[in-house]
Protein backbone atom coordinates (compact mmCIF):
# COMPACT_ATOMS: atom_id res chain seq x y z
CA UNK A 1 0.00 0.00 0.00
CA UNK A 2 3.00 2.30 0.82
CA UNK A 3 3.76 2.07 -2.84
CA UNK A 4 0.77 2.29 -4.53
CA UNK A 5 0.19 5.42 -2.44
CA UNK A 6 3.81 6.98 -3.07
CA UNK A 7 3.19 6.43 -7.06
CA UNK A 8 -0.39 7.78 -6.81
CA UNK A 9 0.71 10.87 -4.59
CA UNK A 10 3.77 10.96 -7.67
CA UNK A 11 1.10 10.97 -10.47
CA UNK A 12 -1.39 13.27 -9.18
CA UNK A 13 1.82 15.77 -8.35
CA UNK A 14 2.58 15.33 -12.04
CA UNK A 15 -0.97 16.11 -13.19
CA UNK A 16 -1.13 19.13 -10.61
CA UNK A 17 1.84 20.37 -12.18
CA UNK A 18 0.73 20.63 -16.20
CA UNK A 19 -2.40 21.90 -14.76
CA UNK A 20 -0.86 24.60 -13.00
CA UNK A 21 1.46 25.62 -16.41
CA UNK A 22 -0.96 25.09 -18.84
CA UNK A 23 -2.25 28.82 -18.57
CA UNK A 24 -5.65 27.92 -21.19
CA UNK A 25 -5.71 26.96 -24.40
CA UNK A 26 -3.34 24.83 -26.71
CA UNK A 27 -1.25 26.45 -28.68
CA UNK A 28 1.56 24.81 -30.58
CA UNK A 29 4.03 27.72 -29.96
CA UNK A 30 3.91 26.58 -26.44
CA UNK A 31 3.87 22.98 -27.09
CA UNK A 32 6.86 23.11 -29.32
CA UNK A 33 9.00 25.86 -27.50
CA UNK A 34 6.94 27.34 -24.84
CA UNK A 35 6.93 30.64 -26.71
CA UNK A 36 10.60 30.86 -25.59
CA UNK A 37 9.87 31.82 -22.34
CA UNK A 38 11.40 29.61 -20.03
CA UNK A 39 13.58 30.55 -16.98
CA UNK A 40 16.66 28.58 -18.08
CA UNK A 41 17.88 27.55 -14.34
CA UNK A 42 14.46 25.30 -14.17
CA UNK A 43 15.99 23.81 -17.97
CA UNK A 44 19.24 23.59 -16.72
CA UNK A 45 17.93 21.13 -13.24
CA UNK A 46 15.36 19.90 -15.44
CA UNK A 47 17.97 18.08 -17.85
CA UNK A 48 19.62 16.65 -15.63
CA UNK A 49 17.10 14.31 -15.09
CA UNK A 50 15.71 14.06 -18.69
CA UNK A 51 19.56 13.01 -19.45
CA UNK A 52 18.87 10.09 -16.75
CA UNK A 53 16.75 7.62 -18.48
CA UNK A 54 15.03 4.67 -16.00
CA UNK A 55 17.96 2.11 -17.46
CA UNK A 56 20.72 4.48 -16.47
CA UNK A 57 19.40 4.65 -12.46
CA UNK A 58 19.57 0.97 -12.71
CA UNK A 59 22.67 0.40 -14.62
CA UNK A 60 25.13 3.03 -13.41
CA UNK A 61 25.47 1.61 -10.12
CA UNK A 62 26.12 -1.54 -11.41
CA UNK A 63 28.83 -0.52 -13.52
CA UNK A 64 31.26 -0.92 -10.41
CA UNK A 65 31.17 -4.85 -10.85
CA UNK A 66 33.13 -5.03 -14.12
CA UNK A 67 34.53 -1.66 -14.43
CA UNK A 68 34.98 0.38 -11.12
CA UNK A 69 33.87 4.15 -11.35
CA UNK A 70 35.75 4.27 -14.91
CA UNK A 71 32.47 6.01 -16.59
CA UNK A 72 33.45 9.05 -14.88
CA UNK A 73 36.38 9.61 -17.67
CA UNK A 74 33.18 9.60 -19.99
CA UNK A 75 31.68 11.83 -17.85
CA UNK A 76 34.49 14.45 -17.85
CA UNK A 77 34.25 13.81 -21.69
CA UNK A 78 30.52 15.28 -21.38
CA UNK A 79 31.21 18.52 -20.21
CA UNK A 80 33.68 19.52 -22.95
CA UNK A 81 30.67 18.18 -24.77
CA UNK A 82 28.04 20.45 -23.58
CA UNK A 83 30.53 22.99 -23.74
CA UNK A 84 30.75 23.11 -27.74
CA UNK A 85 27.22 22.38 -28.30
CA UNK A 86 26.45 25.74 -26.05
CA UNK A 87 29.20 27.85 -28.28
CA UNK A 88 29.32 25.91 -31.92
CA UNK A 89 25.67 24.35 -32.08
CA UNK A 90 23.37 26.44 -30.13
CA UNK A 91 24.44 29.91 -31.95
CA UNK A 92 23.14 28.10 -35.31
CA UNK A 93 19.57 27.32 -33.75
CA UNK A 94 19.29 30.32 -32.34
CA UNK A 95 20.03 32.33 -35.69
CA UNK A 96 17.48 29.90 -37.44
CA UNK A 97 14.76 30.62 -34.75
CA UNK A 98 13.00 27.16 -35.26
CA UNK A 99 11.74 24.98 -32.84
CA UNK A 100 13.12 21.77 -34.34
CA UNK A 101 17.61 21.40 -35.38
CA UNK A 102 16.61 19.84 -38.49
CA UNK A 103 15.62 22.78 -40.35
CA UNK A 104 19.71 23.58 -40.68
CA UNK A 105 19.61 20.45 -42.61
CA UNK A 106 17.14 21.71 -44.83
CA UNK A 107 19.02 25.21 -44.98
CA UNK A 108 22.10 24.20 -45.82
CA UNK A 109 21.64 20.98 -48.47
CA UNK A 110 17.97 20.86 -49.51
CA UNK A 111 15.07 18.90 -48.58
CA UNK A 112 15.85 15.59 -49.02
CA UNK A 113 18.85 15.95 -46.23
CA UNK A 114 16.45 17.79 -44.30
CA UNK A 115 13.53 14.95 -44.20
CA UNK A 116 16.71 12.31 -43.86
CA UNK A 117 17.89 13.80 -40.93
CA UNK A 118 14.75 13.80 -39.42
CA UNK A 119 13.95 10.29 -40.26
CA UNK A 120 17.03 9.35 -38.84
CA UNK A 121 16.01 10.59 -35.26
CA UNK A 122 12.67 9.80 -35.77
CA UNK A 123 13.74 5.67 -36.29
CA UNK A 124 16.42 6.13 -33.89
CA UNK A 125 14.39 8.06 -31.29
CA UNK A 126 11.03 6.09 -31.06
CA UNK A 127 13.50 2.67 -31.10
CA UNK A 128 15.86 3.30 -27.96
CA UNK A 129 13.17 5.61 -26.20
CA UNK A 130 10.73 2.46 -26.76
CA UNK A 131 13.62 -0.17 -25.52
CA UNK A 132 14.70 2.05 -22.45
CA UNK A 133 10.95 2.06 -21.36
CA UNK A 134 10.49 -1.47 -21.80
CA UNK A 135 13.23 -2.36 -19.12
CA UNK A 136 11.50 -0.02 -16.44
CA UNK A 137 8.36 -1.62 -17.18
CA UNK A 138 9.89 -4.82 -17.12
CA UNK A 139 11.98 -3.97 -13.37
CA UNK A 140 8.59 -2.35 -12.46
CA UNK A 141 6.74 -5.31 -13.40
CA UNK A 142 8.37 -7.54 -11.45
CA UNK A 143 9.38 -5.57 -7.84
CA UNK A 144 6.37 -3.54 -8.21
CA UNK A 145 3.21 -4.56 -9.70
CA UNK A 146 4.17 -7.89 -8.84
CA UNK A 147 1.81 -9.38 -11.79
CA UNK A 148 -1.31 -7.71 -10.20
CA UNK A 149 -1.68 -6.26 -13.73
CA UNK A 150 -0.95 -7.65 -17.39
CA UNK A 151 2.32 -6.29 -18.47
CA UNK A 152 0.35 -4.54 -21.68
CA UNK A 153 -1.93 -2.77 -19.38
CA UNK A 154 0.82 -1.03 -17.24
CA UNK A 155 2.62 0.11 -20.22
CA UNK A 156 -0.65 1.61 -21.98
CA UNK A 157 -1.19 2.67 -18.06
CA UNK A 158 2.11 4.25 -17.94
CA UNK A 159 2.24 5.88 -21.62
CA UNK A 160 -1.56 7.52 -21.09
CA UNK A 161 -0.45 8.93 -18.01
CA UNK A 162 2.61 10.30 -20.24
CA UNK A 163 0.19 11.85 -22.56
CA UNK A 164 -2.49 13.15 -20.28
CA UNK A 165 0.20 15.45 -18.61
CA UNK A 166 1.63 16.65 -22.09
CA UNK A 167 -0.68 16.52 -24.43
CA UNK A 168 -2.03 20.54 -23.98
CA UNK A 169 1.23 22.21 -23.66
CA UNK A 170 3.81 19.88 -24.61
CA UNK A 171 7.44 21.17 -23.70
CA UNK A 172 5.79 23.92 -22.21
CA UNK A 173 4.93 21.49 -19.31
CA UNK A 174 7.78 19.62 -18.84
CA UNK A 175 9.92 22.75 -18.35
CA UNK A 176 8.26 22.36 -15.05
CA UNK A 177 7.64 18.97 -14.45
CA UNK A 178 11.31 17.95 -15.29
CA UNK A 179 12.80 20.05 -12.69
CA UNK A 180 10.14 18.17 -9.88
CA UNK A 181 10.97 14.99 -11.03
CA UNK A 182 14.73 15.44 -10.97
CA UNK A 183 14.50 16.50 -7.37
CA UNK A 184 12.18 13.63 -7.13
CA UNK A 185 14.92 11.42 -8.29
CA UNK A 186 17.83 12.59 -6.48
CA UNK A 187 16.13 12.53 -3.38
CA UNK A 188 15.30 8.64 -3.90
CA UNK A 189 18.96 8.40 -4.42
CA UNK A 190 19.86 9.98 -1.69
CA UNK A 191 17.98 8.20 0.94
CA UNK A 192 18.46 5.14 -0.92
CA UNK A 193 22.02 5.86 0.04
CA UNK A 194 21.49 6.90 3.84
CA UNK A 195 19.55 3.03 4.11
CA UNK A 196 22.24 1.93 2.65
CA UNK A 197 24.72 3.29 5.04
CA UNK A 198 22.82 2.91 8.00
CA UNK A 199 22.87 -0.79 7.12
CA UNK A 200 26.40 -0.89 7.20
CA UNK A 201 26.50 1.05 10.12
CA UNK A 202 28.55 4.19 8.72
CA UNK A 203 28.43 7.87 9.20
CA UNK A 204 29.11 10.68 6.69
CA UNK A 205 32.31 10.21 6.92
CA UNK A 206 33.31 6.77 7.36
CA UNK A 207 31.20 6.06 4.01
CA UNK A 208 33.40 8.75 1.99
CA UNK A 209 35.94 6.85 3.58
CA UNK A 210 34.81 3.45 2.76
CA UNK A 211 34.00 4.48 -0.74
CA UNK A 212 37.46 6.44 -1.49
CA UNK A 213 39.21 3.32 -0.09
CA UNK A 214 37.05 0.80 -1.70
CA UNK A 215 39.57 -1.18 -4.97
CA UNK A 216 36.07 -0.67 -6.97
CA UNK A 217 37.11 3.41 -6.59
CA UNK A 218 39.26 3.25 -9.53
CA UNK A 219 38.75 6.32 -11.70
CA UNK A 220 41.59 6.35 -14.03
CA UNK A 221 43.02 4.18 -16.64
CA UNK A 222 45.80 5.33 -18.53
CA UNK A 223 48.16 2.42 -19.21
CA UNK A 224 46.32 -0.22 -21.11
CA UNK A 225 45.51 1.30 -24.47
CA UNK A 226 43.71 -1.89 -25.30
CA UNK A 227 41.03 -1.45 -23.01
CA UNK A 228 37.69 0.02 -23.77
CA UNK A 229 38.16 1.83 -20.03
CA UNK A 230 41.35 3.42 -21.16
CA UNK A 231 41.23 7.65 -19.95
CA UNK A 232 41.52 9.23 -23.91
CA UNK A 233 38.91 6.30 -25.30
CA UNK A 234 36.56 7.19 -23.00
CA UNK A 235 37.28 10.95 -22.73
CA UNK A 236 36.64 11.81 -26.05
CA UNK A 237 33.74 8.81 -26.93
CA UNK A 238 32.39 11.40 -23.81
CA UNK A 239 32.96 14.32 -26.54
CA UNK A 240 31.32 12.87 -28.95
CA UNK A 241 28.56 11.14 -27.54
CA UNK A 242 27.52 14.83 -26.20
CA UNK A 243 27.75 16.28 -29.27
CA UNK A 244 25.98 14.14 -31.26
CA UNK A 245 23.39 12.46 -28.97
CA UNK A 246 22.15 15.52 -27.14
CA UNK A 247 23.79 18.78 -29.59
CA UNK A 248 22.37 16.27 -32.76
CA UNK A 249 19.06 15.09 -31.23
CA UNK A 250 15.75 17.00 -31.15
CA UNK A 251 14.82 15.53 -27.95
CA UNK A 252 17.72 16.91 -26.14
CA UNK A 253 17.55 20.06 -27.56
CA UNK A 254 13.93 21.10 -27.33
CA UNK A 255 14.02 22.40 -24.04
CA UNK A 256 17.05 24.27 -24.42
CA UNK A 257 15.95 26.07 -27.60
CA UNK A 258 12.69 27.52 -24.80
CA UNK A 259 15.59 30.08 -23.08
CA UNK A 260 14.38 33.09 -23.63
CA UNK A 261 18.14 34.31 -25.13
CA UNK A 262 21.04 32.16 -26.15
CA UNK A 263 23.23 33.48 -23.71
CA UNK A 264 20.42 32.02 -21.43
CA UNK A 265 20.73 28.45 -23.01
CA UNK A 266 23.85 28.32 -22.92
CA UNK A 267 24.15 29.29 -19.50
CA UNK A 268 21.54 26.39 -19.19
CA UNK A 269 24.04 23.90 -21.20
CA UNK A 270 27.10 24.83 -18.99
CA UNK A 271 25.19 24.41 -15.76
CA UNK A 272 23.82 21.02 -16.37
CA UNK A 273 27.08 19.48 -18.19
CA UNK A 274 28.87 20.23 -15.20
CA UNK A 275 26.79 18.14 -12.88
CA UNK A 276 26.97 15.02 -15.04
CA UNK A 277 30.30 14.04 -12.96
CA UNK A 278 28.82 14.98 -9.46
CA UNK A 279 25.34 13.12 -10.50
CA UNK A 280 26.76 9.82 -11.50
CA UNK A 281 29.71 10.04 -8.75
CA UNK A 282 26.74 9.19 -6.72
CA UNK A 283 25.56 6.42 -8.80
CA UNK A 284 28.65 4.66 -8.58
CA UNK A 285 28.93 5.09 -5.04
CA UNK A 286 25.59 3.46 -4.15
CA UNK A 287 27.18 1.05 -6.04
CA UNK A 288 30.45 0.34 -4.25
CA UNK A 289 28.19 0.83 -0.85
CA UNK A 290 25.60 -2.15 -2.17
CA UNK A 291 29.04 -4.35 -2.91
CA UNK A 292 29.86 -3.90 0.67
CA UNK A 293 26.68 -5.74 1.72
CA UNK A 294 28.59 -8.75 0.72
CA UNK A 295 26.18 -10.48 -1.75
CA UNK A 296 26.65 -10.37 -5.87
CA UNK A 297 24.04 -10.46 -8.10
CA UNK A 298 23.47 -12.53 -11.19
CA UNK A 299 23.51 -9.49 -13.16
CA UNK A 300 25.26 -6.33 -12.88
CA UNK A 301 22.40 -4.34 -13.55
CA UNK A 302 20.43 -6.42 -11.08
CA UNK A 303 22.48 -4.93 -8.44
CA UNK A 304 20.37 -2.04 -7.12
CA UNK A 305 16.96 -4.24 -7.92
CA UNK A 306 18.10 -7.23 -5.72
CA UNK A 307 18.38 -4.71 -2.49
CA UNK A 308 16.15 -1.68 -3.07
CA UNK A 309 13.21 -3.25 -4.87
CA UNK A 310 12.86 -6.83 -3.00
CA UNK A 311 12.11 -5.20 0.57
CA UNK A 312 15.56 -6.31 1.78
CA UNK A 313 16.37 -2.50 3.02
CA UNK A 314 12.82 -2.13 4.04
CA UNK A 315 9.55 -0.95 2.45
CA UNK A 316 10.30 2.54 2.33
CA UNK A 317 13.63 1.56 0.04
CA UNK A 318 11.03 -0.01 -2.52
CA UNK A 319 8.99 3.33 -2.61
CA UNK A 320 12.09 5.12 -2.99
CA UNK A 321 13.13 2.83 -5.82
CA UNK A 322 9.76 2.99 -7.71
CA UNK A 323 9.92 7.09 -7.39
CA UNK A 324 13.41 6.85 -8.60
CA UNK A 325 12.86 5.13 -11.62
CA UNK A 326 9.31 6.42 -12.29
CA UNK A 327 10.95 9.93 -12.06
CA UNK A 328 13.92 8.91 -14.69
CA UNK A 329 11.92 6.72 -17.22
CA UNK A 330 9.05 9.85 -17.33
CA UNK A 331 11.71 12.71 -17.39
CA UNK A 332 13.09 10.76 -19.92
CA UNK A 333 10.50 9.64 -21.60
CA UNK A 334 7.86 12.86 -22.21
CA UNK A 335 10.59 14.20 -23.92
CA UNK A 336 11.16 11.82 -26.11
CA UNK A 337 7.20 11.60 -27.09
CA UNK A 338 6.78 15.26 -27.44
CA UNK A 339 10.00 15.65 -29.46
CA UNK A 340 9.23 12.93 -31.70
CA UNK A 341 5.15 14.89 -32.29
CA UNK A 342 7.18 18.26 -32.97
CA UNK A 343 9.86 16.54 -35.62
CA UNK A 344 6.75 14.44 -37.15
CA UNK A 345 4.71 17.65 -37.35
CA UNK A 346 7.24 20.40 -38.43
CA UNK A 347 10.22 18.19 -40.14
CA UNK A 348 7.88 15.39 -41.98
CA UNK A 349 4.33 17.22 -43.17
CA UNK A 350 5.91 20.59 -42.74
CA UNK A 351 2.99 21.69 -40.96
CA UNK A 352 4.16 23.56 -37.93
CA UNK A 353 1.06 25.90 -37.37
CA UNK A 354 -1.10 22.99 -37.70
CA UNK A 355 -3.11 22.54 -33.83
CA UNK A 356 -5.40 19.88 -35.09
CA UNK A 357 -2.48 17.47 -36.85
CA UNK A 358 -0.30 17.74 -33.79
CA UNK A 359 -2.95 16.70 -31.53
CA UNK A 360 -3.18 13.68 -33.85
CA UNK A 361 0.43 12.82 -33.96
CA UNK A 362 0.87 12.94 -30.39
CA UNK A 363 -1.70 10.09 -29.70
CA UNK A 364 -0.29 8.79 -32.85
CA UNK A 365 3.13 8.71 -31.08
CA UNK A 366 2.04 7.51 -27.80
CA UNK A 367 -0.53 4.61 -29.35
CA UNK A 368 3.09 3.39 -31.69
CA UNK A 369 5.21 3.92 -28.54
CA UNK A 370 3.40 1.61 -26.36
CA UNK A 371 2.70 -0.95 -29.08
CA UNK A 372 6.42 -1.12 -29.72
CA UNK A 373 7.28 -1.54 -26.08
CA UNK A 374 4.38 -4.60 -25.90
CA UNK A 375 5.72 -5.88 -28.62
CA UNK A 376 9.51 -6.20 -27.02
CA UNK A 377 7.83 -8.03 -23.99
CA UNK A 378 5.81 -10.27 -26.78
CA UNK A 379 9.02 -11.16 -28.75
CA UNK A 380 10.95 -11.18 -25.19
CA UNK A 381 14.60 -12.07 -26.69
CA UNK A 382 17.36 -10.33 -24.90
CA UNK A 383 19.24 -10.45 -28.49
CA UNK A 384 16.31 -8.60 -30.15
CA UNK A 385 16.66 -5.66 -27.50
CA UNK A 386 20.66 -5.37 -27.95
CA UNK A 387 19.86 -5.44 -31.58
CA UNK A 388 17.19 -2.28 -31.06
CA UNK A 389 20.55 -0.89 -28.79
CA UNK A 390 23.30 -1.42 -31.93
CA UNK A 391 20.77 0.10 -34.27
CA UNK A 392 20.36 3.33 -32.54
CA UNK A 393 23.88 3.42 -32.23
CA UNK A 394 24.22 3.68 -35.71
CA UNK A 395 21.68 5.93 -36.64
CA UNK A 396 23.11 8.78 -34.75
CA UNK A 397 26.34 8.49 -37.31
CA UNK A 398 25.01 10.31 -40.50
CA UNK A 399 23.45 12.84 -38.07
CA UNK A 400 27.30 13.43 -37.29
CA UNK A 401 28.58 13.97 -40.61
CA UNK A 402 25.73 16.05 -41.66
CA UNK A 403 25.69 18.30 -39.21
CA UNK A 404 29.65 18.42 -39.63
CA UNK A 405 29.96 18.91 -42.95
CA UNK A 406 27.19 21.71 -43.28
CA UNK A 407 29.20 23.86 -40.60
CA UNK A 408 32.46 23.03 -41.60
CA UNK A 409 32.79 23.44 -45.04
CA UNK A 410 30.65 25.66 -47.65
CA UNK A 411 30.40 23.30 -50.27
CA UNK A 412 27.29 22.33 -51.39
CA UNK A 413 26.18 19.00 -52.39
CA UNK A 414 23.74 16.90 -54.74
CA UNK A 415 21.14 16.70 -52.75
CA UNK A 416 19.60 13.64 -53.93
CA UNK A 417 22.87 11.60 -52.41
CA UNK A 418 21.92 12.29 -49.04
CA UNK A 419 19.52 9.46 -48.29
CA UNK A 420 21.92 6.77 -50.25
CA UNK A 421 25.22 8.32 -48.29
CA UNK A 422 23.24 8.10 -44.50
CA UNK A 423 21.93 4.13 -45.35
CA UNK A 424 25.26 3.25 -46.66
CA UNK A 425 27.54 4.53 -44.09
CA UNK A 426 25.98 2.51 -41.11
CA UNK A 427 26.46 -0.43 -43.02
CA UNK A 428 29.90 0.09 -43.77
CA UNK A 429 30.54 0.79 -40.32
CA UNK A 430 28.90 -2.49 -39.32
CA UNK A 431 31.40 -4.57 -42.05
CA UNK A 432 34.48 -2.32 -40.58
CA UNK A 433 33.29 -3.34 -37.09
CA UNK A 434 32.52 -7.42 -38.36
CA UNK A 435 35.94 -7.32 -39.91
CA UNK A 436 38.19 -5.64 -37.18
CA UNK A 437 36.91 -8.40 -34.32
CA UNK A 438 37.76 -11.23 -36.92
CA UNK A 439 41.05 -10.40 -38.21
CA UNK A 440 42.26 -8.20 -35.26
CA UNK A 441 40.17 -9.06 -32.77
CA UNK A 442 39.54 -5.44 -32.31
CA UNK A 443 36.11 -4.37 -31.49
CA UNK A 444 34.65 -1.10 -31.91
CA UNK A 445 33.28 0.95 -28.85
CA UNK A 446 31.96 4.16 -29.04
CA UNK A 447 34.85 5.38 -31.29
CA UNK A 448 32.38 3.41 -33.99
CA UNK A 449 30.33 6.30 -33.80
CA UNK A 450 32.85 8.96 -35.01
CA UNK A 451 33.63 6.54 -37.54
CA UNK A 452 30.32 6.40 -38.74
CA UNK A 453 30.08 10.15 -38.94
CA UNK A 454 33.31 10.32 -40.85
CA UNK A 455 32.13 8.17 -43.87
CA UNK A 456 28.66 9.95 -43.71
CA UNK A 457 31.18 13.29 -44.67
CA UNK A 458 33.51 11.30 -47.09
CA UNK A 459 30.46 10.24 -48.97
CA UNK A 460 28.95 13.93 -48.89
CA UNK A 461 32.42 15.54 -50.05
CA UNK A 462 32.08 12.98 -52.84
CA UNK A 463 28.35 14.07 -54.31
CA UNK A 464 29.75 17.58 -53.87
CA UNK A 465 33.18 16.76 -56.25
CA UNK A 466 30.18 14.64 -58.35
CA UNK A 467 28.21 17.72 -58.78
CA UNK A 468 30.34 19.38 -60.02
Amino acid sequence: MLILATLIAYFVALLLISRLTHGGGERNDDFFRASRRSPWPMVAFGMIGASISGVTFISVPGMVIGSDMTYLQMCIGFIFGYFAVAFLLLPVYYRMGSPTIYTYLGRRFGPRAYTTGASFFLLSKMAGAAVRFYVVCMILQRYVVADRLPFALTVVLMVMLIWIYTRQSGVKTLVWTDPFQTACLFLALLLIIYMVTQRLGLGLGETVSAVANSEKSRIFVFDDWVSRQNFWKQFFSGIFVVIVMTGLDQDMMQKNLTCKTLREAQKDMCCYGLAFVPANLLFLSLGVLLLMLGEMPSAPDELLPMWAATGRLGDAAVALFAIGIVAASFSSADSALTALTTSYCIDIRRRPDDERLRRRAHVAVCIVFALLIVAFQAVNSTSVIDAIYILCSYTYGPLLGLFAYGLLTHRTIDDRWSPFVAVVSPLLCLLIDQSAQRLWGYRFGYELLMLNGALTFAGLWLSSVAKR
